[in-house]
């Protein structure tokens, strides 16, 4: 059974509590993701800041230069473990709103899965049953 590992995204962009909404807003639309983790100084995950999270703060017209992620994120962050079923990851990405999840590996955020992810190991997975087969 394929794991977390296996089709994870190692290069992960994150911030800290402290780091500035507006940095944040640039680091998503800049690497196109909807979603950033939020981690301490040991690189554990302590909540997520997402584009909704954001659009929260222009809401009410409060997106300034001195608010921090850390006033904003979500702290309650849906995660799997590095050795988390991929199967667990599908049904949880498939069923949530959510586009990505962060991986740990003891706490500390190792990597991400995101549907496209998962979408790319079926199609690689479907191509090389099929190239075993001609």
């Amino acid at each position: 059974m394929p794991k977390a590992k296996d089709v994870m995204s190692c290069e992960v962009v994150y911030v800290t509590k402290d780091t500035p909404m507006v940095e944040a807003a640039n680091l998503l639309v800049m690497n196109d993701i909807t979603g950033i983790p939020v981690v301490d100084e040991e690189q554990r995950l302590v909540g997520i800041i997402t584009e909704k999270d954001i659009l929260d703060l222009y809401h009410v017209m409060q997106y300034a230069n001195d608010r921090k992620v850390g006033s904003s994120m979500s702290r309650e962050v849906v995660s799997f473990d590095v050795n988390d079923d991929l199967d667990d990851i599908c049904m949880c990405l498939r069923d949530s709103y959510f586009r990505r999840v962060p991986i740990t590996s003891e706490g500390r955020l190792v990597g991400v899965v995101s549907r496209r992810d998962l979408i790319l190991h079926v199609l690689r997975t479907k191509r090389m049953h099929e190239d075993a087969w001609a």
